[in-house]
């Protein structure tokens, strides 16, 4: 690792008292709040284009309304609203009026119940299938072997089609729900529209995979 690189994941200080978090706070060597001043100037600039604005002011108000009692103090906020909520609310304050979801198969029963959510809301959903255009696996140059259902045709998923049928449905925001890992990220870069995730693919932990991350010196501990 270069000196220069940032390792805010590594940083000993406690979180109230870091330089990031408090004015008169404390730093280590490679600290980004510290050393990466062009940039941030660059970052600030990027900020003071309207659209940009605009999209950060009311993330940030939507940051803070996702707590309760906040007028008694920070030691009294409480969690006040799910993620999918927010998500409703953030689509609102942005006017958003048509918005995507790319959902994985497997998640069929939990694509229904965000698309009524969505629809009862007023917003035009548009929803695209990770398998969509049934193109078999072998045309991405996998083996049988390398299939989930070995011996068996196998539409692969298809997030580059997933992104350009929510482009093609001119989507100004769109909703990622269990997409596999690097089918997001395909996704992601693909999309023309601004993107969140309201669930990631995790198979094992039920879509929790920070349950991994809580038992690592517990049932994890192996994949330390």
């Amino acid at each position: 690792m270069k000196e220069s690189e940032s390792t805010c994941a590594r940083c000993t200080i406690k979180l109230s008292e870091r330089i990031c978090r408090n004015p008169d706070g404390k730093s280590l060597p490679n600290c980004p709040t510290q050393d990466k001043q062009q940039l941030l100037k660059m970052s600030q600039e990027a900020y003071e284009k309207p659209a940009v604005s605009k999209f950060a002011r009311q993330a940030s108000i939507q940051e803070a309304e996702g707590y309760s009692h906040r007028e008694l103090g920070y030691d009294f906020v409480r969690p006040a609203k799910p993620r999918i909520i927010e998500i409703i609310e953030f689509s609102k304050k942005m006017n958003y009026k048509r918005i995507g979801l790319a959902f994985c198969a497997g998640l069929v029963k939990e694509a229904k119940v965000v698309d009524r959510l969505f629809s009862s809301n007023d917003f035009d959903l548009t929803s695209v299938i990770c398998k969509v255009g049934r193109v078999p696996k072998e045309a991405i140059g996998i083996q049988d072997d390398q299939k989930i259902a070995i011996g068996c045709f196998e539409s692969m998923c298809n997030p580059i089609l997933q992104a350009m049928v929510l482009n093609d449905a001119k989507t100004q925001f769109n909703v990622l729900l269990g997409l596999c890992v690097g089918h997001d990220s395909l996704f992601l870069q693909h999309a023309k529209a601004p993107c969140t995730v309201l669930a990631v693919k995790d198979r094992l932990l039920g879509h929790n995979p920070l349950a991994a991350i809580y038992n690592i010196d517990g049932y994890y501990r192996a994949f330390k």
